[in-house]
């Protein structure tokens, strides 16, 4: 029973400031490494976005334009229902929005799985110093989560501001006061939680591996 407490008391636990700034230390180390991740974010995360911010476009125009603005949507390719007043995607576009993020998604796992191969010596020596798994899961956390809020609101901002710039070429720049400035903020903010959650889940399997490592099958792994 003792033995265990002491054992207990040599394990190391980081307060939450000291892995923040590990993971950013971390980050910048391999930032060539990192900038896969974000630009994947970015790319699907920033055509979410766009569609998003779409569908507020072309409700916003379905509201206030009634009958001739749905009839101008329809042969647009928009899926327009008149008596609710809602504008919907089209089934071509919610596929492709489907496997953008699965592509984002398999592009993250694979690049964290790297990540974790180039860092077995570093993950056994943190443990063979007393580091828990779930401070070296937190650390890896940590880190694809400021991947994912970076990638995800560039991405988002960028997808809006292309959305915007699409919609007033399309339907002449005064369909852009009809955009409700709530419901684009609304389109923005869940195409950056979408994005921050894609790196989440991108990143626990790896993360979870790199935990459950035995120090010394980490130290002596080849690279």
């Amino acid at each position: 029973m003792n033995t265990s407490a002491k054992q207990v008391e040599r394990l190391i636990s980081l307060p939450f400031s000291t892995s923040l700034a590990i993971s950013f230390k971390s980050l910048k180390v391999r930032f060539f490494r990192s900038m896969i991740t974000i630009s994947s974010l970015v790319l699907a995360v920033s055509f979410l976005s766009f569609v998003l911010v779409n569908l507020d476009i072309a409700t916003g125009m379905l509201q206030h334009g009634g009958r001739e603005a749905a009839r101008a949507l329809s042969q647009a390719g928009y899926d327009v229902d008149l008596a609710q007043g809602v504008v919907a995607m089209s089934a071509k576009e919610r596929w492709i929005v489907i496997l953008s993020l699965l592509v984002c998604t398999v592009g993250i796992i694979n690049a964290q799985l790297m990540s974790v191969t180039e860092r077995f010596s570093e993950i056994g020596v943190m443990k063979c110093l007393g580091a828990l798994d779930s401070m070296i899961l937190r650390l890896f956390l940590l880190e694809a989560t400021m991947q994912g809020l970076a990638g995800a609101s560039a991405g988002a901002l960028l997808g809006c501001f292309f959305s915007l710039l699409a919609g007033g070429i399309r339907f002449g720049f005064g369909s852009l006061g009809d955009l409700s400035l709530l419901s684009m903020l609304g389109s923005v903010g869940l195409a950056i939680l979408a994005g921050c959650l894609l790196s989440l889940i991108g990143v626990f399997y790896p993360a979870w591996l790199a935990a459950r490592m035995e120090p010394i099958n980490a130290i002596r792994a080849e690279h």
